[in-house]
Parts: C-alpha cells; structure tokens; sequence
C-alpha cells in the first residue's frame, strides 16, 4: 500500500508537472504571438508614418516642380522672341544698306563702275596670289 501511494504521489506529481509544462507553454507561445503583433503593429504604423512624409514631400515637390516648369517656359519664350527681334532687326539692317547701295548706284554711276572695277581687280589679284606656287625652288 505504501508503494501505491507512493506510486500515485509519482503520477500525481507528473501530472501537476506535465501541466505546468503546458501551461509554460501556452503562456510563451501566447507571448510569442503578442510580440509578434507588437512588432506588426509597430512595423504598419511605422509605414504608414514614412507614407505620410513621402505624401507630404511629394507634395512639397510639385509646386517647386510647376514653377521650374513655368520658369523654363518663359525663358524659351523669351529666348524665341529675341531671336525673332534680332532676326528682323537684321533684316531692316539690310534692307537699308541694299537701298543704301542702289541710291548711290543710282546717283552716281560713273564712281559706282569705278569703284566695282577696283573691287573686282584686287578680287582677281587676290586669286592669282592665292593659286601662285610657293616656295619651290627650281
């Protein structure tokens, strides 16, 4: 009889430790899955937190990014309509001395042949110097 009372004491005790084992067990596996919720949680919020800035940088950016726009714009603008102005200032220019010429033509035609006679003498000479052999001893 004693032996039987020690024998259940024995599966008593290995009972009562079995369940504390087990009960160990739930208690770590449920703080395993709180820890792993806390993290979860702390990751999403973290995200949603970066979300939140890179909205707000984006929407810092675009106005800077309109107005560069704009900028880049008007310089081309501006650049087209110089371009233009002095094209046309170039042209008036031009036209002016053209008329320039034809009424000095015009007015004294005598000086004016002279004149185009020399241009094209020197003109000529300036060509035959040009093609005449240089440096060659013979």
């Amino acid at each position: 009889m004693e032996s039987q009372k020690i024998a259940d004491k024995a599966a008593d005790t290995a009972n009562k430790a079995t369940d504390t084992a087990h009960d160990v067990a739930d208690d770590v596996l449920d703080t395993a899955k709180d820890a792993v919720n806390t993290t979860r949680n702390a990751a999403n919020r973290t995200l949603d937190k970066a979300e939140r800035k890179v909205r707000e940088l984006k929407d810092d950016v675009d106005p800077l990014i309109d107005d560069l726009a704009a900028r880049a714009q008007d310089l081309a603008s501006r650049g087209i309509a110089y371009c233009a102005d002095t094209s046309d200032r170039a042209r008036r220019q031009l036209n002016q001395a053209a008329d320039a010429t034809a009424r000095y033509v015009a007015e004294q035609p005598g000086k004016s042949l002279a004149i185009a006679a020399a241009a094209g003498a020197f003109v000529a000479t300036l060509c035959m110097l040009a093609r005449r052999p240089r440096g060659r001893d013979y």
